[in-house]
């Protein structure tokens, strides 16, 4: 499998996240109709999508993204592992947090949220988990 290209592809997720969220910082809460629709259907319970909450949260995906894809080429040295590792460690918590909530505990089925973490964000999450894996074990070659 090559590397590289799992890096383009989990910090083009980071990426399209972190974008999300600069969008929500403006004030907009497509695609639901308000705040609190859009936290419930990400997050499962509300919180304020303010500058306070948002601003780590784009910071912190745009930095994961640029780790994910330097390691992914062989540059950035520990650090970029680190970060890797992390985004790696994070989105397999996210993913089994996910299946938690598949199984019914602490999430509705009649909820946006229920079905959009079984058909887009726990799969997703599994998927990222694993190519960050990939790209933070990556030794010399951009091959495994």
């Amino acid at each position: 499998m090559n590397i590289s290209r799992l890096g383009t592809l989990t910090a083009s997720v980071l990426l399209t996240d972190a974008a999300a969220h600069l969008y929500w910082l403006t004030g907009r809460t497509w695609p639901a109709h308000d705040v609190r629709s859009l936290s419930l259907a990400v997050l499962n319970f509300e919180v304020p999508f303010t500058p306070r909450v948002l601003v780590p949260l784009v910071v912190v995906l745009g930095t994961g993204a640029v780790a994910v894809l330097a390691r992914s080429r062989g540059r950035g040295g520990l650090p970029a592992r680190l970060v890797t590792a992390a985004v790696a460690a994070g989105t397999l918590v996210r993913a089994a947090a996910g299946l938690v909530w598949i199984a019914g505990v602490g999430a509705d089925t009649a909820t946006p949220f229920y079905w959009l973490n079984l058909f887009l964000y726990t799969p997703l999450c599994v998927v990222m988990a694993t190519s960050a894996a990939l790209v933070a074990s990556r030794r010399g070659s951009r091959r495994l």
